[in-house]
C-alpha cells in the first residue's frame, strides 16, 4: 500500500527531539494486559515506545513504513524492527498480547488496520491508541507564548488534513473497540530553547512551509522564540497532555 510520508527526510533530527513518553503510560498498559510475550508498536517512527515496551513484554514488534524511520530506530535486542504499512503484515494470527500506536493512527486505513488489528490480537489482547497536540510551557510569559502563537499560526495551514484528527483528540475516529477510561498522562521534558526550535523543526507542517517559503521566515520567527525565551541555556518545563484510547475485541 501507499502511505503518506511526512518524516523520512528528516527522520535523523525527528529522532534527536521526539520527547519520551512517561514511563507510568507503559505501567497502565501493562498492568491491563493479560499475558506480556508479545507487543506490536504500530507506526513505529524511531522506536521510543517499542524501546519502552521491553521492560513488560518479552519480545516487540515494531513496524513503520517509512525504511529511513526504522534505520533511525532505538536497537535492542527483543526488538524487531521491520518497514511495513500497518495494515498488512506477517504477524502471525491471534499472537499479540498488546498493540500500541502513537501519534500515528490518523496516517493510516482505519477499516484495514482494525481489520489487521482483528486478525493479529489475541482474543484477551488490548489495543492502545493516543496523540497529542501542541504543547504548553506552564512558567511563560506572554511574550514567549505570543511567539509561540506566532509560529504556530504561521505554519497551521501546511498541516497535512490528517492532522485535523490530532486537533480532535482522536475523538472523531472509529474505535470498534470494547472501550476502556484510562487514566490522564502527559509527556515533560526539560528543554532549552535551541531544544525547542528543534522540536518545532521536525513538524511535517514546518517542513511543508519551508518547501513553500524557503527557511528565512521560519529562522526569524525562531530568532524571535530565542530572543524572548531570556537565558538560551536554561531550560523550561514543556508539556503534552496526552488524549489515549484504549480497549480490547
Amino acid at each position: 500500500m501507499n502511505f503518506s510520508d511526512h518524516f523520512s527526510s528528516h527522520a535523523s533530527e525527528y529522532a534527536k527531539y521526539r520527547p519520551r513518553y512517561p514511563e507510568a503510560l507503559f505501567e497502565y498498559l501493562a498492568a491491563i494486559t493479560p499475558e506480556h510475550k508479545l507487543a506490536w508498536d504500530c507506526g513505529t517512527g524511531n522506536g521510543q515506545v517499542a524501546l519502552s515496551l521491553t521492560a513488560y513484554f518479552q519480545q516487540v514488534y515494531g513496524t513503520d513504513a517509512s525504511e529511513k524511520q526504522i534505520a533511525e530506530a532505538f536497537g535492542h535486542d527483543r526488538i524487531r524492527y521491520w518497514v511495513t504499512t500497518a495494515e498488512r503484515t506477517e504477524i502471525p494470527n491471534s499472537a499479540i498480547d498488546l498493540i500500541t500506536v502513537a501519534q500515528a493512527l490518523h496516517w493510516f486505513n482505519f477499516d484495514l488496520f482494525y481489520q489487521e488489528v482483528r486478525r493479529v490480537l489475541k482474543p484477551n489482547g488490548v489495543i492502545a491508541v493516543w496523540c497529542y497536540g501542541f504543547f504548553t510551557i506552564p512558567s511563560a510569559d506572554e511574550q514567549l507564548n505570543q511567539a509561540l502563537a506566532q509560529y504556530y499560526q504561521a505554519v497551521e495551514a501546511f498541516w497535512p488534513s490528517e492532522r485535523q484528527l490530532v486537533e480532535q483528540k482522536y475523538e472523531t475516529i472509529s474505535f470498534p473497540f470494547v472501550e476502556l477510561t484510562p487514566p490522564s498522562f502527559a509527556m515533560s521534558i526539560e528543554w532549552n530553547v535551541a531544544q525547542v526550535i528543534g522540536y518545532l523543526q521536525t513538524w511535517s507542517a514546518t517542513q511543508r512551509f519551508i518547501a513553500q517559503h524557503g527557511i528565512e521566515p521560519i529562522a526569524k520567527m525562531c530568532d524571535r522564540l530565542t530572543n524572548v525565551w531570556g537565558d538560551s541555556q536554561a531550560t523550561k518545563l514543556i508539556s503534552w497532555p496526552l488524549s489515549l484510547r484504549v480497549g480490547h475485541l
